[in-house]
């Protein structure tokens, strides 16, 4: 019903954005001399505008073509390195490239944008890191043949991605994945496994949300589970490659987000026509850039967003202690020999002060040595990985910590097709069962065992909770 109406509404506002930019376009003569009047830059302006807030914005492109290493210009070809359903591990090869350089897995989060919101975070490692980067798929593209796709599932595609690239990866996890990627490294340390990460960059995420809860937590925690299956899950209709999965649409997490902003957003578009009108085309320019990348969203795995919200935001499963990965609990104690950095931002709305950082109390054994916090002072949610901040405080932090850590292995030995964790996958029925039925009983109980899955550790008693005020070691604040 709710995928119906939009596409009619959108079907409805194509003529209106069409005939707004045929118009703008009519107004814009060179040899005119009223062109540069104030008249025609405000009917110009207006025009835009309207365009823009009609506009229906597809999948973005990665525009990273080359990159500056050692003063010269390089290509860039992108690379799919594992191909699974919901996601493929992207590589940005470099040609020529230097040997040797860390190599950095960028975890991007899975919450209704696509993996592009994090250009700038990629640009900015290029010059000096192999970059690879989970870019998830749109739901309502992947065929119900492909199955479902759950928390656990999302916590094997990170354990499979760490073994297609070998030991001495550094991950980085910016938002949503922070909780999936400990999982991840907890299973993995509990298995001796050699492709471990040698460390894990930490960026903003919701560990736990008890701690000073923001607004975007409240909505979260303050409904039951089936609020979100009545109210926000839908079936993708008929003309979508993926008919009949469920997913919790893009449209709908877009109008949430913009509805907790809407007074910043409509500010903003304000200041943009003024921009227009001004000619100041610079700050218009970056209003288009950062509106093309917010407004493009995707559709996300029901199942997983229940998960997730059952797990990381009702349950605060992880903190707990409470954590399971198909039926078997986790212990981030289990994590020894991995480093740790967090970072949150001073003025983060999304993900409040702590919640990142307290990873680094609930990881136990890992050295204090090997633990670093960053606090960016002046930093909201996006500046953690994106913008001049990121570029000149956070990302030559990271760098560093990166860079300190040893090697641990002399060779890289492909592991990939030996022990990758083969994705769960369900079989396809002609009629899904109903939304309410998603999530009445554990994901993790139900899912066969995938045939190279690692072999889960015996149950354990779950630990006592943590007091939630997280100790920061080695804690760094940029000037």
């Amino acid at each position: 019903m709710l995928y119906n109406m939009n596409a009619q509404m959108m079907d409805a506002m194509r003529p209106i954005h069409i005939l707004s930019r045929m118009t703008r376009q009519f107004l814009y003569q060179p040899v005119n001399p009223l062109n540069y009047g104030w008249t025609f830059r405000t009917m110009r302006a207006w025009l835009e505008t309207v365009e823009r807030l009609t506009d229906c914005y597809e999948t973005p492109t990665w525009e990273l073509d080359a990159t500056e290493i050692d003063g010269r210009e390089v290509a860039i070809e992108y690379e799919v390195i594992v191909d699974r359903p919901y996601c493929n591990l992207l590589h940005f090869r470099r040609e020529n490239a230097p040997e040797n350089q860390p190599k950095v897995m960028m975890i991007a989060p899975l919450s209704g944008h696509y993996a592009t919101l994090l250009r700038g975070t990629v640009r900015e490692f290029l010059p000096d890191h192999e970059v690879y980067i989970t870019d998830w798929k749109n739901a309502r593209d992947v065929p119900m043949a492909d199955g479902a796709f759950h928390f656990d599932d999302y916590v094997d595609y990170l354990i499979e991605f760490c073994r297609a690239l070998g030991p001495d990866v550094h991950v980085i996890a910016v938002c949503q994945p922070c909780v999936p990627a400990l999982v991840a490294a907890s299973l993995m340390s509990k298995d001796n496994d050699p492709c471990l990460p040698a460390s894990m960059t930490l960026m903003g995420g919701p560990i736990d949300v008890r701690i000073n809860p923001t607004e975007v937590n409240d909505y979260a925690s303050g409904k039951d589970l089936e609020w979100f299956e009545d109210n926000v899950i839908c079936r993708v209709p008929r003309g979508f490659t993926g008919r009949g999965q469920l997913v919790y649409p893009g449209f709908i997490q877009l109008s949430g987000f913009m509805s907790m902003n809407m007074d910043s957003h409509v500010s903003k578009h304000f200041k943009f026509f003024a921009d227009l009108v001004k000619g100041d085309g610079e700050s218009a320019e970056g209003h288009r850039l950062f509106y093309n990348e917010y407004l493009s969203v995707m559709d996300m795995p029901a199942h997983y967003y229940l998960d997730t919200i059952r797990r990381v935001f009702l349950d605060q499963a992880l903190p707990k202690g409470e954590m399971d990965y198909r039926g078997s609990r986790i212990d981030l104690a289990d994590i020894t020999d991995m480093a740790m950095m967090t970072v949150e931002g001073e003025l983060d709305d999304i993900t409040g002060r702590g919640q990142t950082s307290c990873a680094l109390e609930l990881c136990s054994e890992i050295a204090e040595d090997r633990k670093q916090h960053l606090e960016a002072e002046g930093v909201g949610h996006y500046g953690i990985f994106n913008g001049r901040r990121f570029r000149e405080m956070i990302a030559p932090k990271v760098k560093a910590f990166i860079a300190e850590q040893p090697k641990r292995a002399s060779e890289h030995k492909d592991l990939a097709v030996v022990e990758a964790v083969e994705p769960v996958v369900e079989e396809a029925t002609p009629q899904p069962a109903p939304v309410a039925a998603i999530s009445k009983s554990s994901p993790s109980a139900s899912a066969p065992e995938p045939a190279s899955a690692i072999s889960p550790p015996p149950a354990r008693k779950p630990r006592a909770p943590r007091k939630p005020a997280p100790s920061k070691p080695k804690t760094e604040t940029p000037e």
